[in-house]
């Protein structure tokens, strides 16, 4: 009896190693948590230098071409870039809302603020389909066919390329962030509804919005960096 009590204590020595979503390796939720949300921040910084890394080229070429990328910047669409913009502030918003949904164990609350989060993220993404479908129209897009009929970037082809190749680069990028995201998301949602997250366990809530909140600040900065250059010119 004295061995079936002890081994009982070993197995089970606080309430919370019970959780459902408690993994073998970790001790206690707050562990598994730390654990997870420190992984994510290396990943982040990882994210950082990737970025990092486009705009370091982005400076550089802007300093050579300052002029250039002015004139090419005009040919992007600063009202469909700011709705964008707006639409991700809105979206960083909603994210952080299903997390205090879920630490007020508000189930169906999570599950819509995710489904707005996606739907804010999809809008995002076919706005800047838009973008693109134009920049194919007006053969902006770098490579052979790249004719635009501005006689201003037609004299400075060469060096305009490198602005639009800039820009799919980095905007395209981004937009893959975004898809995987949004699939984050999904798989989010269709969990909160079974019911996985509550005020004991929202970790891949958090961690998920570290990832959402990133991408949007990403976009922050590609906004002025991409449309508002001589925004005053225009």
């Amino acid at each position: 009896m004295a061995s079936t009590a002890f081994d009982t204590h070993l197995a089970a020595p606080h309430g919370e190693h019970h959780h459902p979503s408690l993994q073998h390796q970790f001790d206690s939720l707050e562990q598994q948590k730390e654990s997870s949300t420190l992984g994510m921040w290396m990943f982040l910084v990882t994210e950082i230098m990737f970025f990092g890394a486009l705009f370091t080229a982005y400076v550089i070429y802007r300093n050579l071409f300052h002029g250039v990328f002015a004139t090419a910047s005009h040919h992007l669409d600063v009202t469909m870039g700011a709705i964008n913009t707006a639409v991700l502030i809105g979206s960083s918003l909603t994210m952080a809302l299903s997390i205090r949904a879920a630490q007020l164990n508000r189930r169906k609350a999570i599950v819509l603020f995710l489904l707005l989060t996606i739907a804010l993220g999809g809008t995002f993404l076919v706005i800047k389909g838009f973008e693109y479908a134009h920049k194919f129209r007006d053969h902006l897009v770098p490579g052979p066919h790249f004719a635009p009929e501005d006689p201003a970037i037609q004299a400075v082809a060469d060096k305009a390329q490198v602005f639009f190749s800039l820009y799919f680069i980095m905007t395209g990028i981004h937009a893959l962030h975004m898809i995987i995201g949004i699939g984050l998301l999904l798989w989010l949602a269709i969990a909160a509804w079974r019911g996985k997250f509550d005020s004991t366990y929202y970790t891949p809530l958090e961690c998920t919005g570290l990832y959402w909140h990133f991408v949007d600040i990403v976009w922050i900065f590609l906004f002025p960096l991409l449309y508002l250059i001589g925004a005053h010119a225009r």
